[in-house]
């Protein structure tokens, strides 16, 4: 009988539990075994990346794909607003930019950055979308996820978005970014959904706007992009910053030079970011065609790959291995979320194998025993 406990074992190591869904864990971090590794992770040969104050961060080519320096890239991490690029690349998809809203009350009364939406004006979602990605407006981010039926339907499909471009550092758990507990994402699945986001026309013009006209009870009022590197980088085009107090400040951008695009993203920043990633986007444009990439940003999954909804699943245990041709320094090991919802989590995946594990092993017994009963019933 021990003999068929062995499969049965195995079976529960290798599962954990999401909200009563069992599923598989990756065997290894998506994109590559060197962006596993929690230190600086970077190309032989070259000038290592400039420093960042940033605990996380990814520098890649946009074109190719090509991860070119990493940090951290899979630390799972409170996004705020840059989790806005998720909210925009999924609704882009399913509504009609032309079609007109009045916002509800709650919309309007959403807490943080706002743009000012009031129900007394009708609102087309082309507007929402600029307010959303411009003004980082928490009352735009609410309103676009009402126009698209309700918000549990939203952030159902926002996470499934998320699973699209194998984003599986990312679980959405409000459109807007706010903190909420269990909410991550990761330097490198920030790059992932600007790199898809690029690719689309409308998102691509509404992270590279300066300036707008709003509309307004009576008339409009101009709204201006949040992205200082608009004004500041040659050939930026654009993308999301974010920041709470948790969070603390988190950016993606990108910007094309020579036909070529950098995408730059960093999470946990303590502030004042902004020549930081300047330095990082010459240096991804110094370095790339000429050094052997640490990493990928892989393309979206095809519609046939994927599974029932499963929101948050994670990237492999962190590596410190790396291919040749490039370096990794390591860091020290942070938890990837300092709250009580991931601790919570870990507690609840192991009871939930525990609680399987007992019971499998507590009916094999069971069956064992009526076996042997009925034998001895029967004279064998």
């Amino acid at each position: 009988m021990w003999t068929k406990l062995v499969p049965v074992a195995a079976l529960i190591a290798s599962v954990t539990l999401t909200g009563g869904t069992a599923r598989a864990e990756p065997s290894a971090p998506v994109g590559g075994d060197a962006l596993g590794s929690r230190g600086l992770v970077a190309p032989a040969g070259v000038k290592k990346p400039p420093k960042s104050k940033a605990t996380s961060y990814v520098v890649a080519d946009a074109d190719t794909g090509e991860v070119l320096a990493a940090k951290d890239a899979h630390g799972r991490y409170l996004p705020a607003s840059t989790l806005k690029t998720l909210t925009a690349l999924t609704l882009i998809q399913k509504l009609d930019k032309n079609r007109k809203v009045r916002p509800s009350q709650n919309a309007c009364n959403q807490e943080g950055s706002a743009v000012g939406l009031t129900p007394k004006v009708t609102y087309k979602i082309e507007d929402l979308f600029r307010a959303l990605m411009m003004s980082s407006g928490n009352d735009a981010a609410m309103a676009l996820a009402e126009a698209n039926g309700s918000l549990a339907k939203t952030m159902t499909d926002m996470n499934a978005e998320a699973r699209r471009l194998q984003a599986y550092d990312t679980v959405a758990k409000t459109p807007s970014g706010l903190d909420k507990p269990g909410q991550s994402s990761s330097a490198y699945d920030l790059a992932l959904i600007a790199r898809a986001g690029l690719a689309n026309p409308d998102f691509r013009r509404y992270i590279s706007t300066k300036v707008a006209k709003f509309p307004a009870p009576k008339g409009y009022y101009e709204i201006s992009n949040h992205n200082k590197l608009l004004w500041r980088y040659d050939g930026m085009v654009g993308v999301k910053n974010g920041w709470t107090s948790k969070a603390q400040a988190s950016f993606v951008g990108a910007a094309t030079r020579g036909g070529h695009t950098i995408v730059v993203s960093i999470m946990r920043h303590e502030g004042g970011f902004w020549d930081e990633v300047a330095q990082l986007l010459d240096w991804g444009f110094a370095v790339r065609g000429k050094v052997a990439p640490v990493g990928r940003l892989v393309d979206p999954l095809p519609a046939s790959a994927l599974a029932a909804p499963q929101q948050g699943q994670p990237s492999a245990a962190p590596s410190a291995s790396a291919a040749p041709g490039m370096s990794v320094t390591p860091a020290a090991q942070p938890p990837l979320l300092d709250t009580a919802a991931s601790k919570q989590t870990d507690d609840t995946r192991m009871v939930g194998s525990l609680v399987i594990g007992g019971g499998l092993l507590f009916g094999l017994i069971w069956l064992g025993y009526g076996i042997r009963r009925k034998r001895s019933r029967s004279g064998s």
